[in-house]
């Protein structure tokens, strides 16, 4: 048999639609429920479904006012408030196109995507770093907007341009993806799938509101079936996490493996006997850090896999745990296979995990960037870079990447753009950069150089401070008289680990 698993059509997307509109749904049968608490050693802000759907669709009337127009391109410039999730969907429901960003980005990196994008303004909190651009709208004006008359839902085919979000891209240079409004719909299928989540819940998440695993997992999912939303107030403090999960009754919590690490090496306090399960995402869930969390808590945790051009699709959950060491398997309404370059390989043998071109899910294409969507279509099939294997039951083994690609705190970085990156600087001659593990769970990023003498560290690391966000920066800089390289000259990246591991013997 192939590794092929079909679990059934996914739902049809209603036509007309509106992303927004869809998240939101479940505001006016729930207006005064609680529908995010943002979380603090104090208490909590809160905000009932009905303030939440006034302030995001006053923001859709206030941007049109401002002059923008349906279809327009806006720029997220914004810190880790509340400010970032009611202007992207106060956007969204006005037809605009947001492009949420990261706050670490800087002011090079952001005016590469200015130049490729050429939104039509940038909507900025002056505390982050920035790239000029002629329309700003900064962030008292976004605040006052929310006090505007509700826009009308700006309805139409669910197939049409909703978002975009960036991604390290294979050649160095990160891509714009562009996702349709359909994709909100098709997360459902993670609902039952991933989450194990009811309207009765109260899922907190422990990212920033600005980070897009935070947008969709811990906002936007439940506010779709009217659970409770929590979020830890900007600044939080990962230590007090477990303490404000106990004290607000947290029933489900979402967090990169990164995160329960550190609850467990630091010794927390984890009686949290509101707590079903919690959710795990964004780098592979290792079986030790699983054991030890579900030993300590009397809890699950619940591992999903996916990426930016899909979000996730591949997910144990409450209904459906994953067997042994696997990622879990399909969710209903996916069609997933492992491939080589003949198409689906043989159960059990392993492959690059696929998903079908007709997930409605799967981004709409790279902008800008035709060769590049194409090259990741084989067939019927998008590849995802990743290789797996499917046993008889169609769960999923993950077995690592299938290009140099590194994960970085839960952010996938290419070594390409480090490199590009550090080449520049005068007294280094050639650079390669990889991810290591430098002890169980947890990796860096590291960057091995030549030039004529071991440079100080501290001066790489000012040196690449203003040409990439902190998650891309190097941890570590080793100094070699020759990097790795193949018989025609081409750098090897996968043997440059065994460096890192000679040097620090």
């Amino acid at each position: 048999m192939l590794s092929i698993f079909d679990n059934g059509p996914p739902p049809p997307c209603p036509d007309p639609f509106n992303l927004a509109a869809h998240v939101l749904g479940r505001a006016s049968t729930h207006a005064s429920k609680v529908a995010l608490s943002v979380l603090s050693q104090n208490g909590s802000q809160d905000w009932t479904y009905s303030e939440l759907e006034n302030a995001v669709r006053g923001t859709g009337t206030g941007l049109l006012n401002a002059g923008l127009r349906p279809g327009d391109i806006v720029l997220m410039r914004l810190g880790n408030t509340v400010d970032f999730p009611i202007a992207y969907l106060g956007a969204i429901a006005a037809g605009l196109v947001p492009v949420p960003t990261s706050s670490q980005l800087t002011a090079p990196e952001v005016g590469k995507m200015i130049a490729e994008l050429s939104p039509a303004a940038v909507l900025r909190d002056s505390a982050v770093e920035s790239a000029e651009h002629p329309c700003e709208i900064d962030l008292s004006a976004l605040r006052a907007m929310r006090d505007c008359a509700p826009c009308d839902w700006a309805m139409g085919d669910p197939n049409r341009l909703a978002y975009v979000v960036y991604t390290s891209g294979t050649s160095g240079k990160p891509r714009a993806v562009a996702h349709a409004h359909r994709a909100i719909w098709a997360r459902q299928m993670m609902i039952d799938g991933w989450y194990g989540l009811t309207s009765e819940d109260r899922l907190c998440h422990a990212g920033a509101f600005n980070w897009t695993y935070t947008l969709g997992t811990g906002l936007m999912d439940p506010w779709t079936i009217g659970a409770t939303a929590l979020i830890p107030e900007p600044g939080t403090d990962l230590a007090a996490l477990p303490a404000l999960l106990r004290k607000h009754k947290a029933t489900i919590f979402a967090a990169a493996p990164g995160v329960y690490r550190k609850f467990l090496t630091d010794g927390a306090h984890l009686n949290l006997p509101a707590l079903r399960h919690g959710l795990c995402a964004g780098e592979k869930l290792s079986s030790h850090l699983h054991a030890m969390w579900s030993d300590t808590t009397g809890t699950d945790l619940y591992e999903a896999y996916g990426l930016s051009e899909c979000s996730t699709f591949i997910s144990s959950s409450p209904g459906h745990p994953a067997r042994g060491d696997a990622l879990g398997q399909p969710q209903q309404g996916r069609r997933i296979a492992i491939v080589d370059e003949n198409g689906p390989v043989p159960q059990g043998q392993s492959g690059v995990i696929a998903v079908h071109h007709n997930d409605p899910g799967l981004m709409m294409g790279y902008l800008n960037a035709p060769q590049e969507s194409a090259a990741r279509l084989q067939g019927d099939w998008f590849l995802t870079g990743d290789l797996g294997a499917m046993a008889v039951d169609g769960q999923i083994t993950y077995l690592g990447r299938n290009d140099d690609m590194m994960n970085a705190g839960g952010y996938r970085v290419s070594p390409l753009e480090v490199e590009t990156a550090l080449a520049g600087h005068p007294d280094i001659t050639q650079v390669g950069v990889t991810d290591i593990e430098i002890k169980e769970d947890t990796r860096i990023i590291v960057a091995f150089y030549t030039g004529p003498s071991p440079l100080d560290e501290l001066e790489l690391e000012s040196y690449v401070r203003s040409k990439l966000a902190r998650y891309k920066q190097p941890r570590a800089y080793v100094h070699l008289p020759a990097l790795p390289a193949s018989a025609n000259g081409k750098l090897l990246r996968r043997a440059l680990p065994a460096y890192f591991e000679a040097q620090t013997k």
